[in-house]
């Protein structure tokens, strides 16, 4: 018997009984290969969520899936799905591999605090979310931390006489495009084309005397579907400008034609591209305070507060917005309702969507919290009020002040503040782990 002591595996086991026929053991053909047991907390945990799911879904079927982003390890989500669904059957709840107009998708995940497990119960068109809590969270592991790699790479802009803008003048955007780099700073537009070693200053646009009043201003840029045109909105005005493509040598930059104009206007912050459910959202935005006022449109239905960041994150039902408060609060509006986010406590107040491919395809990078010589960007899971991470820290070369996806939604573009005053903008990219 030493050697179906050392087996492990069912599947082992039914092989070697099969060829010597083990004596004392079952007939073959009534062995039955069951999960491993799991322990005792997370039994508890799966019959308080299956008692959840069934006060929302009620009896009949539905699909299961469980994606893991804790710490528990793959080897033992079997057992956890076994326990889950006979305690889900126990509440005459059928899980199917077939269709279903109904799926129970479930999340493992944990912070520093607490491990929570995280259901989005889909009915139709209909989302509604529950969770438990399966005991004290551990030290973050590999399964979290490691889940996705950022990497940094400083854009290749060089300093030129011609620039009349000072080394320490903020970025407050940039938007690379097919034709040049524009870059976005507090007092005008700086046209940029690629030449022998990097990007070089070509020209720059000045936003005369509609400048902005904060001492901190805030402003973005609005590509064109044609990415050959873009609109710019910085404290009270608005700007557009238009690339007229000419016959070499012209060259690029004598080619933009850019002009601008008092606004009041809200400020088309954030688009879903989403051909079957396009969504643009506008804010209201202080330029006197530089923040958002919490006003937008089109309306959710909720009472906003005022907010520095915002970003779209994709739902079966739609889309959630997702909003860094002026109060330093991050908190999400999802099914027509404003709920806080957790572990999102040492979030920065900039954030942005990077559609990596990794993981469930996009991950919400955050700057970290405070002032500091030396900031980082991480990225971040939000299955539903869970910020779970996603990625290591990435280290920055200075305080990043800006934070913003590139056209393709790929990469994101930084704007870092150096301990010297001095700006830089840094590419962040992803590599799945």
């Amino acid at each position: 018997m030493k050697l179906f002591r050392q087996v492990t595996g069912c599947a082992s086991a039914l092989l070697i009984a099969s060829i010597v026929g083990a004596p004392g053991l079952l007939p073959l053909e009534t062995w039955e290969c069951r999960a491993a047991t799991p322990p005792a907390q997370w039994q508890q945990a799966a019959g308080a969520l299956a008692e959840q799911i069934a006060g929302i879904l009620g009896p009949g079927q539905a699909v299961l899936t469980i994606h893991n982003l804790s710490s528990i390890a793959d080897s033992d989500i079997p057992g956890i799905r076994n326990v889950l669904e006979q305690d889900l059957k126990a509440h005459s709840i059928a899980i199917t591999s077939g269709d279903s107009a109904n799926t129970i998708r479930l999340t493992l995940s944990q912070n520093d605090r607490e491990r929570l497990w995280v259901a989005e119960v889909i009915q139709g068109n209909e989302t509604r979310v529950t969770m438990v809590s399966a005991g004290p969270g551990a030290a973050q592991t590999a399964a979290t931390a490691d889940y996705m790699t950022l990497r940094r790479e400083k854009l290749p802009i060089l300093t030129d006489t011609k620039s009349s803008w000072l080394p320490d003048d903020p970025v407050l955007g940039a938007l690379e495009n097919q034709y040049s780099l524009l870059i976005l700073r507090s007092y005008g537009v700086e046209i940029l084309a690629f030449g022998e070693g990097g990007w070089l200053h070509q020209k720059t646009v000045s936003l005369d005397d509609r400048r902005p009043s904060s001492r901190d201003p805030h402003g973005i840029f609005i590509p064109g579907s044609d990415r050959g045109s873009f609109t710019v909105f910085i404290g009270s005005s608005e700007c557009s400008g238009v690339y007229a493509p000419a016959p070499a040598p012209t060259h690029p930059a004598d080619n933009w034609t850019i002009r601008c104009h008092a606004s009041d206007e809200p400020w088309p912050i954030l688009e879903n591209n989403d051909p079957a459910n396009p969504v643009t959202i506008k804010a209201f935005y202080n330029p006197a305070r530089n923040y958002f006022t919490g006003v937008i449109t089109p309306s959710l239905g909720v009472d906003l507060p005022p907010f520095y960041s915002a970003a779209l994150l994709s739902r079966p039902n739609g889309f959630a917005l997702l909003l860094g408060g002026i109060d330093g609060k991050v908190q999400i509006v999802d099914n027509g309702a404003l709920k806080s986010v957790s572990g999102a406590r040492d979030w920065g107040s900039d954030f942005a969507v990077l559609k990596s491919g990794c993981g469930s395809g996009a991950q919400v990078v955050a700057s970290g919290s405070g002032e500091a010589t030396s900031d980082s960007l991480r990225a971040y899971e939000l299955p539903a009020q869970e910020a779970v991470p996603a990625s290591a820290p990435l280290a920055m070369n200075g305080t990043v002040t800006a934070l913003w996806p590139a056209l393709d939604g790929k990469s994101l573009l930084a704007a870092v503040r150096q301990p010297s005053g001095d700006y830089e903008v840094d590419r962040v990219t992803a590599l799945c782990d």
